[in-house]
């Protein structure tokens, strides 16, 4: 009569030492909403792509909102959309980025946050920038015939770069948010949305632009999850190495320090169960798991 044993033991060894041993690194289980909304986002991108490349009604939708001019419909608006533009976008944003990542690493004993704002970037330059410059589009104050879509004319101007870069750096932000990462996606959101349409009421992109770069940095953060086995494969190499070197053990994520806070430990289970935590359905810490038995 066979016995009931516990299917990730191996043969002749006591279940308690599975618990012992440490996790296998898999990526995180996607769930149904995240995959329709990858999916819904992708189809969304490449129809605006596809529509540009085509030159389609898209292409007079750019052309209305440029010949427009809201800037001098609205011009009571360009001075403190002037300083908004250079505030959310590309260097200011990215050093209030650096510093919060550094502090957040600095207070997690972790590089996960830096690796994860990389690893992000990394994707957006190479899937934006093959399109920029595949498609070498020219933007409105450039443009030289009305209706054109004004392609491969050695411009770099689609999808918006400053979009794409405002969603990505805020959202990654908001996705390392722990107690916050509700309100974080809705900042990082309304953010992102109000640089891409300033860039459109300043004459500096399309709409089309502002489209794509809204959807491709948005595929950015959906692909991100996946990545996070290879994140925490290189931060604990990274830790392992600066513990080498400074003859100190590297503390585990998952271990807070003595004399933590809550908000820190909360933290630290995040990353100890990276991948199954942040979408509700992953494993738990066998150490978690045998405190509570």
């Amino acid at each position: 009569m066979r016995t009931q044993t516990n299917d990730a033991a191996p043969l002749g060894r006591p279940d308690q030492d599975v618990a012992e041993r440490p996790q296998e690194r898999r990526r995180p289980p996607l769930t149904r909403t995240h995959k329709i909304l990858f999916v819904v986002t992708l189809a969304l991108y490449v129809v605006v792509v596809v529509g540009v490349l085509t030159n389609t009604w898209l292409v007079d939708l750019d052309w209305d909102a440029m010949l427009a001019k809201p800037y001098k419909r609205w011009p009571q608006l360009l001075p403190f959309l002037n300083v908004w533009i250079i505030v959310g976008q590309r260097g200011p944003s990215a050093i209030a980025a650096c510093v919060w990542l550094v502090w957040r690493s600095y207070r997690t004993r972790s590089t996960r946050p830096l690796l994860v704002m990389a690893a992000a970037l990394l994707l957006l330059n190479l899937t934006v920038g093959a399109v920029k410059i595949v498609t070498g589009r020219l933007g409105p104050h450039y443009a030289h015939y009305i209706g054109s879509p004004e392609l491969f004319a050695g411009g770099q101007i689609f999808p918006s770069g400053h979009t794409a870069n405002s969603v990505v750096t805020w959202g990654v932000i908001a996705y390392l948010a722990v107690r916050l990462r509700r309100t974080g996606s809705v900042a990082a959101g309304v953010t992102a949305a109000s640089i891409g349409l300033t860039t459109v009421y300043l004459g500096t992109h399309w709409i089309t632009d502002v489209v794509a770069g809204w959807t491709a940095g948005l595929l950015v953060l959906l692909v991100l999850p996946l990545c996070e086995p290879a994140i925490a494969t290189a931060d604990e190499r990274i830790r392992a190495a600066w513990g080498r070197r400074t003859g100190r053990p590297p503390t585990a994520p998952g271990r807070p320090a003595a004399g933590w806070s809550p908000w820190d430990k909360a933290v630290q289970d995040e990353l100890a169960g990276v991948g199954g935590g942040a979408s509700g359905g992953g494993t738990h810490s066998p150490g978690r798991s045998g405190a509570r038995a």
